[in-house]
């Protein structure tokens, strides 16, 4: 066994001489370098885990040349023998870095992530957190060595008036490290404590009756999709994605009935949503008739794709709003058209669990031990809540002068 100071002048002399085999360090014990039938040469470090009793093992550092030279080998063995010495398996540490690097990289393992994500509204937010807030910040940062500071500047990269989109991505970030923990990727979050940011200040606008006049004439002018997507809005009062993303499928004309499965609902809660006379009227001016399709996107882009065009709808509407009544209404979103039937609701005289019921809200009546023991769908109220709400709508549309509706209700 050749044994000598690793250095160049000894490794080159090694070679030269034509030998192959270990040449083993003389000062530092177990460091050698292995020198192959055709000269090249990889430095090595030989030890055991547990004393003699245990088999002798042997770790690859690097070949010869660059990064690693005899005195960056040597560095390298000191620092393994310093791991064997406090009872660390320097191959498995190799593991472990090289997993880090590359498996639980942040990137790569939220990617991971939003695969394991159900539900269509809940994995979006996911994607467009990850890609505009997440990604940017930690990078390709291992998931175990992301610190609480790592965590803050996610959000102080965010602007102050985004308060209701940095608790999206703070329900993101903190639900995948909470994955992680479950997984045994990371022993613990660094968001353990952080402070959710502060709640936004809930909305309260809802549509006049006069000013749903003006929306049910003006929306039709607007787009072929858009049109009846805000007129089910109204007369539904389910979610913008719900009825966009809608499938014939879903859809039954002799039982006048919408049956909204779990994974396209934003609880993951099914829902059997009662038809109205205006709402049958609605599909069938879609379907150009009484016989619906039996499958497909009912409202389908000329490319196929589900409609996503909300803004230029929305601008389009408001706009032609504008020319009608001789000024644009008072600031209002799509999402408000539901606060607006469940207000409605209120003013008609329907029961707060059948309004729940209609919007599909898992709380209030139907959270805790009452939604575990209360098991009644409601169906025929809710059909007779929404055939309420179908005739106050009829009855908002007759010829009452919009302008002056407005002016007298406010």
């Amino acid at each position: 066994m050749a044994t000598g100071r690793i250095s160049k002048r000894t490794l080159d002399a090694f070679q030269s001489s034509g030998m192959t085999g270990f040449l083993w360090d003389e000062d530092l014990k177990g460091f050698g370098v292995r020198v192959a039938a055709s000269g090249a040469a990889s430095y090595v470090v030989q030890f055991r885990m547990g004393g003699r009793e245990s088999p002798t093992r042997r770790y690859t550092i690097g070949a010869n040349g660059s990064p690693w030279t005899p005195a960056t080998a040597r560095e390298e063995a000191v620092r393994l023998l310093i791991l064997v010495a406090r009872g660390i398996d320097p191959m498995e540490e190799d593991k472990k870095r090289r997993r880090e690097a590359v498996d639980l990289a942040f990137s790569k393992y939220a990617d991971s992530f939003s695969v394991a994500c159900k539900g269509k509204g809940w994995k979006t937010l996911v994607n467009r957190s990850i890609r505009l807030h997440l990604k940017p910040v930690l990078g390709n940062k291992p998931l175990p060595t992301i610190t609480r500071s790592d965590v803050v500047a996610v959000f102080d990269r965010m602007p102050d008036e985004q308060t209701a989109n940095k608790r999206n991505v703070f329900a993101v970030l903190r639900r995948l490290f909470k994955w992680a923990v479950s997984r045994g990727d990371i022993v613990h979050s660094p968001m353990e404590g952080m402070e959710t940011p502060p709640p936004v200040k809930p909305r309260d606008r809802w549509l006049l009756d006069a000013e749903l006049k003006l929306i049910w004439e003006q929306v039709p002018n607007t787009h072929r999709c858009f049109g009846p997507i805000v007129r089910l809005l109204i007369v539904t009062g389910q979610r913008r994605e719900e009825v966009t993303g809608l499938n014939w499928d879903e859809l039954e004309r002799e039982t006048r009935e919408w049956r909204l499965p779990s994974h396209r609902t934003k609880n993951g809660e099914p829902n059997t949503v009662p038809l109205n006379d205006l709402a049958i009227t609605e599909l069938d001016l879609v379907a150009k008739g009484e016989k619906w399709p039996k499958h497909g996107r009912v409202f389908p882009t000329s490319t196929g794709a589900g409609f996503t065009g909300y803004a230029k709808g929305k601008a389009k509407l408001d706009r032609l709003i504008g020319q009608s009544y001789g000024r644009p209404l008072p600031p209002w979103r799509l999402h408000d058209l539901r606060r607006t039937l469940a207000t409605g609701f209120q003013r008609l005289g329907v029961r707060f669990e059948v309004t729940e019921a209609v919007l599909n809200h898992v709380g209030g009546s139907r959270s805790g031990v009452a939604g575990i023991y209360q098991r009644h769908d409601w169906r025929e109220e809710k059909r007779q809540a929404l055939r309420v709400w179908n005739d106050h709508i009829v009855k908002i549309l007759g010829p009452v002068g919009a302008g002056t509706a407005i002016a007298d209700e406010r």
